[in-house]
This record gives C-alpha cells, structure tokens and sequence, in this order.
C-alpha cells in the first residue's frame, strides 16, 4: 500500500518509519502524503493503535480502525523483531538502501539494540536519522527530563500551552486535537525535508531531534515574549485574545462564531452591519488599543448583537466583509463544499468491505508536483522485505508478481 511514487515532490525518497502511536507516525504520514516511500516497520504484535479503533460496526476483523488508518495510510508495513539477529541485519540491509530512519522510542532503546545513529550512519551516510521525544535527544542537549516518558497531554502542560488556554480566570485546559503530538510531529516532518534536500547536495546525513516540549513552547511564543516584556505569566484568556478585539468566539440565537475584527476598517463594517456606526469613532472603541483596554464593552455590544440573530444570518451579513466563520462540528465540515473541493475529506479502502472509510485529506497544496491521494493504510506485515530492497535497488518486480505478493501477504494478515 506504498504511495503513488510517480507523485508528489519527495517522490523517490524512501523513509523506514520506527514509528508509533501518533506524534511519529503523523511525521511519516506527512511524508508519504508528499510522495515519499514509507516501509512501516512494525513488531509482530503491531503498532498499538491498531487494536484502539474507532472501529465501524459491521466491519470484518481486518478492516483497520480510524486512529491507525488516518495516521498511516499511504504506508507499507513489514514485521520486524529488531532484538532478533537475523531480523535486525535485516533491518541494516534496508538502511543501506534508505534515505530516511525516523523513530519516536524510548531515550537509549535503539542504542540498546544495536542500532544507534552512529552505527546505521556508518553503514549508510547519507542518512537522515530523525527522532522525536518528549524531551529531545542528549545530542542536542541533555534534559533534565531526558528519561521520561512523554504524551500529548504532558507535553501540553509543560510546553506552556495548557497554563494560557481555558475559560476566562478558570483552570488550565488541554486543547481538542492532540497537539502535544500533532505539531511536534509536524515539525519533525520539515526537519526531515531540510536534511534530505541537505544530503542530496553534499552526501552527508545528519540526526534530526525534535523535543514534544520544546515543539509546544515554540508554538506558544508568545507567551515567552510577553514575560520577557512584561514580566508577566500569561493566563487563560478564554476565547479572546490579550492585544485583539474584538477577537473571540461568541454566541449567537441557534450556535457559536468566530469573530476577529481588530482593525479599525473591519470594525467599522461591523458597527455599520449592527446599526451602530457611532461606535466606529466612540473614543472607547476608536481603535484596536482602545477595544482591547475596554474589551468587556467590546463584547457586550457585539455579543448582544449576535445573540439577536442566527449564525447563518449572520454569516450572510458580513461573510467575506469581515473575518467571520462559524463554530463547525464534524458533521458540518462533512457538508461544507471547501472541505470536498478542497479535497480534505478523502474516501479510502476499508479492508473486508466494500463500502470506504472517509479521512482526512492532504492540506499542502502544490501545482506542479502534487501530494499523493491518500490510500489506505497497510494490513500488519502486509509488504514483503525482498520485494522492497529490490525496488530500492532498483531491481522492480514484474507488475503481476507484485500484485500477486501483496495478494498472499494480505492473506496472511
């Protein structure tokens, strides 16, 4: 279940993704979204997110879960015991021929393997060895929390971002999505890009390290300026924001929208739009400044405003005057016409059914080499070694024997 490698521009690089649960397999997800050759190297039991559904009711007991399949589709997989010899010289031969080895263990499990960056960079020097924990790689700097082990939820609220998100005054909040992984994973993704674009020009590889930490306080900078500047520490803001107004989700008569009109022109259309256009020059609301020093009159008038009309309504009103969008459920974004022309709902291969599965699609957009469609992700062990050092090496199997390999290997799943 490899990727088009006709398409995207990574299409040729070949990653063996180590990788599990979310925050590294959402590196190498991106990867293959981008063309790239990505060889999921599982144990036997798999990767854990497997066994963790959602599962769809009325589906056989191959088809694969929404965790697993959102995150790895576009990926092959092979069965490897790497404390095994023979499967860990297996594993060698593949980083002779890989451009990338990207893993998310424990500090010191491959060092305990025999499988460290120095000794896969001896055998191949070009590669790219990209590692993401919660605390980062001693390469980089030795942390004090270099032995933790790390989630989402850790990295969270100890990277800044729980502490400024939450209702006004009230306790710290995690966010919806699993940011904790989802950004860190992200930026191990472009770190990757980078060395790989480094070593095509000069043959040498290099150890890429991202921290969960250190990605979640990069993504909370501002907080880090405003206690340099201030000497403050920032605190939930709610759904506003400490130097924009207004700047805020708000209710309205049937739900909730997002509404950012800080700048003095998209206040005015605003005021206009209320039936108060005295407001635009009222000294409490003249400007940004102002707004924000008086941010509770601020959402007073607007929030009594909006608390008179429906969404849509309002949405007709001012969409496209003034940034405005409404708070959108899931089953919303599945009926709005940007998501599917777009093409950020994709319909996938569930196995054993005949009716897909629908997942996110690829948000990096390009015109000459665009990201590969999303394929399902792979059956456990479903891709056979041989076949993919072969490819690597150039020496590709005839079309019939390849689709006849996955055949049994899907059988055998």
């Amino acid at each position: 279940m490899t990727s088009d490698l006709a398409r995207g521009p990574l299409a040729g690089v070949r990653v063996l993704d180590l990788t599990a649960m979310l925050a590294g397999p959402f590196t190498t997800m991106l990867l293959a979204d981008l063309g790239a050759d990505v060889i999921k190297i599982e144990p036997t039991e798999g990767d854990r997110t497997r066994a963790l559904g959602p599962f769809r009711p009325g589906d056989p007991a191959e088809a694969l879960g929404g965790y697993f399949q959102s995150v790895n589709r576009g990926k092959g997989s092979i069965v490897l015991d790497l404390k095994a010899a023979d499967d860990a010289a297996l594993f060698r031969e593949l980083v002779g021929e890989a451009d990338v080895v990207v893993e998310n263990f424990s500090t010191g499990v491959m060092e305990r393997l025999g499988l460290s960056y120095e000794v896969l960079a001896a055998i191949n020097p070009r590669l790219v060895y990209a590692a993401l924990r919660g605390f980062g790689d001693a390469r980089s700097g030795a942390s004090p929390y270099e032995t933790w082990p790390a989630f989402d939820i850790v990295a969270q609220a100890m990277g800044g971002f729980a502490a400024i998100t939450g209702p006004l005054g009230g306790p710290p909040l995690k966010s919806g999505p699993g940011i904790g992984d989802i950004f860190p994973g992200a930026l191990l993704a472009l770190g990757v890009v980078a060395a790989v674009r480094h070593a095509e020009h000069t043959g040498q590889g290099q150890f890429v390290d991202v921290a969960m930490y250190d990605a979640v306080l990069a993504l909370c900078e501002r907080v880090v300026y405003q206690h340099s500047y201030l000497g403050i520490d920032p605190e939930p803001m709610g759904n506003g924001h400490p130097l924009l107004a207004p700047f805020d989700i708000m209710q309205t008569s049937d739900g909730w929208l997002a509404v950012a009109a800080p700048s003095d022109k998209h206040w005015r259309i605003l005021t206009e739009a209320m039936g108060v256009p005295e407001l635009a020059d009222d000294p409490r609301f003249v400007n940004n400044a102002a707004r924000t020093v008086n941010v509770v009159a601020t959402r007073q008038v607007l929030g009594d405003w909006l608390g008179r009309h429906a969404t849509a309504e309002v949405v007709a009103l001012l969409g496209g005057k003034v940034p405005i969008g409404p708070v959108n459920t899931a089953s919303d974004i599945f009926k709005d016409e940007h998501a599917r022309v777009r093409e950020m709902l994709v319909d996938v291969e569930q196995p054993g059914s005949d009716r897909p599965v629908t997942i996110a699609g690829v948000p990096i957009k390009f015109s000459r080499t665009p990201s590969a469609t999303p394929t399902r992700g792979p059956l456990l062990g479903e891709d056979d070694p041989a076949q993919i050092l072969a490819r690597w090496r150039g020496q590709s199997l005839a079309p019939a024997a390849q689709e006849a390999n996955r055949d049994g290997n899907a059988d055998d799943a």
